[in-house]
């Protein structure tokens, strides 16, 4: 079984510090090494360490897929050719949206096939979003929110929802991302499960706070059994 709990720093909120696909994941510069292992032998993918925004919120910041990776403006100078170099040599596409909204992994829910997209972004980075990812883009709320990527974590196997997530929500989610889609909760309740995990077709890790029943749901969703 290819999932886990992890906390930094004390911190069972991990989808903060992480975000994978199924080619790569970042995480923060102090990650310890053995995290670092941890991470790369559930997921099955090399972990990039770096900063976003002189911060370990990699998750927080960042929006991404297979295909690209999208950070705020808030990234610094020396950020950006890190990234452009490593984007290069994995033949992806890097981009930075110039806007107001910076927690972009608050707001865009993705996979490899399409992505949902907050409605405060404009018509103007959802475009930009979509040329890097290489996916359609759908703007959206879920769960009633306007912070999509915060309502959800999804795969190219799955995706699991913010538990107040109606069938309106879950049948946009399968249309647009084209897999199944279920509800769910991780850290003990908490219904931000993009907060509290990171997946990717191969595995899943989740805050140490998730209790036996949700880790059961989470499996169930994201297709890891």
């Amino acid at each position: 079984m290819q999932i886990s709990n992890l906390n930094f720093y004390g911190d069972p909120n991990v989808g903060m510090y992480l975000k994978a696909s199924d080619r790569f994941c970042l995480a923060g510069n102090s990650v310890h090494e053995k995290d670092v292992k941890r991470i790369e032998s559930y997921l099955s993918v090399e972990v990039k360490k770096c900063f976003v925004a002189n911060t370990e919120f990699i998750g927080l910041f960042s929006a991404l897929n297979s295909n690209g990776i999208i950070l705020p403006k808030l990234a610094t100078d020396n950020e950006i050719k890190i990234f452009e170099h490593f984007a290069k040599g994995l033949g992806i596409n890097f981009s930075v949206i110039d806007s107001k909204f910076s927690a972009l992994g608050n707001l865009v829910l993705c996979n490899d096939r399409g992505a949902l997209a907050s409605r405060l972004l404009r018509s103007k980075d959802v475009k930009n979003i979509e040329d890097c990812l290489g996916a359609e883009v759908v703007k959206t709320r879920l769960a009633g929110t306007d912070i999509v990527g915060s309502c959800g974590v999804a795969t190219n196997k799955g995706c699991l929802l913010h538990r107040d997530s109606n069938e309106k929500d879950i049948k946009l989610v399968e249309d647009v991302l084209k897999v199944n889609a279920d509800i769910g909760t991780a850290n003990f309740g908490s219904p931000f499960v993009g907060s509290c995990m990171i997946a990717n077709s191969n595995g899943a890790l989740v805050g140490d706070k998730t209790t036996a029943p949700e880790l059961q749901r989470i499996i169930d969703a994201l297709n890891l059994g």
